[in-house]
């Protein structure tokens, strides 16, 4: 699992309430060659918006800033998105690899499900 604090020093150029708008936008700036990733305030387990409390953004690195806040300035008109839509193949994998730096707000990184050492798995 990557670092989360390398990218703290990271500009944010892009921020909403949902976790799939920061996706859209992460997505539109890898496919632009923009390095991004999306940081997030949410409660994922009530899944729940609280306005300023539940937070989303997208960083780039400082050097891509700009670049990336005129990219998202450009409108995509309605002919582009239905073409992207259908050659969209709908069981592709997905654009990253959970272990990637595009999962850092999964907190898998905390998780631990395995039971410990010392007990033994039920069994009936």
């Amino acid at each position: 699992m990557a670092d989360a604090s390398k990218h703290e020093e990271w500009i944010v150029v892009f921020q909403s309430s949902t976790d799939y708008e920061a996706d859209m936008v992460r997505d539109r700036l890898d496919a632009a060659g923009i390095p991004a990733i999306v940081f997030t305030q949410r409660d994922h387990v009530f899944n729940l918006n609280v306005g300023n409390l539940a937070q989303v953004s997208v960083r780039v690195p400082a050097s891509y800033a700009e670049a990336a806040r005129q990219l998202l300035a450009e409108t995509v008109d309605d002919e582009t998105l239905r073409r992207a839509a259908e050659a969209a193949h709908p069981h592709a994998p997905p654009a990253h690899d959970p272990e990637t730096e595009a999962r850092l707000d999964s907190g898998a990184d905390h998780l631990g499900l395995d039971l410990p050492d010392d007990e033994a798995s039920p069994t009936d």
